[in-house]
């Protein structure tokens, strides 16, 4: 019996590795920003716009993220960005122990830091193909996701805390310093070229290539429509799952057991990354992503049906499971029906459409609830998710979707 995982080779090890430490830093970053914009006495709307500033990236600089990715050497585009970020965060804490950080250079970070996150998380999924053949790349995209649960949702987060307890600038300061250790990392990864990919060829097609090659891809098309659908229910359920939980909301959680109920919803997901290559062998790609399907119904339903704490929080982890193993599925078939030289941008296409749903999702689902209570909006998430569910349901059982995930003709390859 195997006892430990099967190597992917070194050049995927240095991807892991500066991923880990990556992802730390944006955890511990993310904490502490929102806590630097309290500590310069910035009012409630000043610290979420912080919070907004952060997310703000995507819709407006994705599909570029994803043209500067293709065009440019991956290796030096993450080693690079993370020596940016370790800059700003540098910079918040030197000002913060100066005096002199202010609510409008606390914006200006989280609009850069928001940019970085577009271009790494686009290079990061476009570079798993230059370092992983394609019989292992699923393998692959399940360690990078069980470590960006682990080091982003469940570790950077308390580390942060106890760090700021002592000063804000050292909580910084530390995810900075995990930037440099992640540029150290990447540093020891070779990439795989195929011959004919030049530079003028990676670029070519523009910003809107990924766009009109998504569109030509029915698989990934697809797969991006149901995405960005199940987004609006996950939208609608993180927008109000705290009015909800928190007391004096119906389930009258403290504000700390809340915080446990989200930490088991990101053990469910690294539970699931850890196990999602033995389960697609033993179920199937087709049974596992309309069993996330599924789980998306159970992130909503329980509230819809006033239930319990327990029901609600076995949703939640049930939910979060799902997401880990689609997402990784996801872009296995993503990078396998893509072209590598188009990759980023199909890859930031998808972002774009999946998530561009989310703030407007998120928007109305606050005006229901003013209009007609959180439990209506849950009630109406469920319904949205059981249509899309049968819908995929459908769809899954007339598509091979096994073919799209293990292992094709490698494109990299050299003859």
């Amino acid at each position: 019996m195997r006892l430990r995982p099967r190597s992917l080779g070194r050049p995927f090890n240095a991807l892991w590795f500066g991923t880990g430490a990556a992802n730390l830093g944006d955890g511990m970053a993310l904490f502490a920003l929102p806590l630097l914009a309290v500590a310069v006495e910035a009012s409630p709307g000043g610290v979420a716009a912080v919070t907004a500033a952060l997310t703000l990236a995507w819709p407006v600089f994705g599909m570029h993220a994803g043209w500067i990715v293709d065009r440019v050497d991956r290796r030096m585009l993450l080693s690079g960005v993370n020596a940016v970020r370790a800059a700003v965060l540098t910079g918040l804490s030197v000002s913060h122990v100066t005096g002199t950080l202010s609510l409008p250079v606390l914006l200006a970070a989280a609009v850069l830091l928001g940019a970085a996150e577009t271009l790494v998380d686009t290079a990061l999924t476009s570079t798993v193909p230059m370092v992983v053949q394609p019989v292992g790349r699923n393998s692959a995209n399940a360690r990078i996701e069980a470590t960006i649960n682990l080091t982003n949702q469940l570790a950077g987060p308390p580390l942060a805390g106890l760090l700021a307890s002592a000063t804000l600038a050292l909580a910084t300061g530390a995810s900075a310093a995990l930037y440099v250790v992640a540029v150290a990392g990447l540093a020891a990864m070779t990439l795989r070229r195929a011959p004919e990919q030049t530079g003028a060829a990676a670029g070519s097609g523009g910003v809107a290539a990924g766009f009109r090659y998504l569109w030509r891809l029915p698989v990934v098309r697809t797969l991006t429509l149901f995405t960005a659908a199940m987004n609006i229910v996950w939208a609608a359920a993180t927008a109000l799952l705290v009015v909800y939980a928190v007391s004096p909301g119906p389930l009258r959680l403290t504000t700390a057991q809340y915080g446990l109920l989200l930490t088991a919803m990101a053990v469910g997901g690294l539970l699931a990354s850890a196990v999602v290559e033995p389960l697609r062998r033993r179920f199937g790609v087709t049974r596992l992503l309309i069993a996330d399907a599924a789980g998306t119904v159970l992130l909503v339903a329980p509230v819809a049906m006033d239930g319990g704490v327990w029901i609600v929080a076995a949703g939640v982890v049930t939910a979060g499971a799902g997401s880990s193993v689609w997402r990784i599925l996801v872009a296995t078939v993503r990078q396998n029906l893509s072209p590598p030289d188009l990759l980023g941008r199909v890859y930031a296409a998808s972002r774009v459409l999946s998530w561009g749903v989310i703030p407007v999702s998120a928007a109305l689902a606050g005006i229901g609830a003013e209009l007609w209570g959180v439990r209506a909006v849950f009630v109406l998430a469920t319904v949205l998710a059981a249509v899309v569910l049968v819908a995929f349901v459908v769809y899954a059982l007339r598509t091979d979707l096994t073919a799209t995930v293990e292992a094709s003709p490698d494109p990299l390859a050299v003859p």
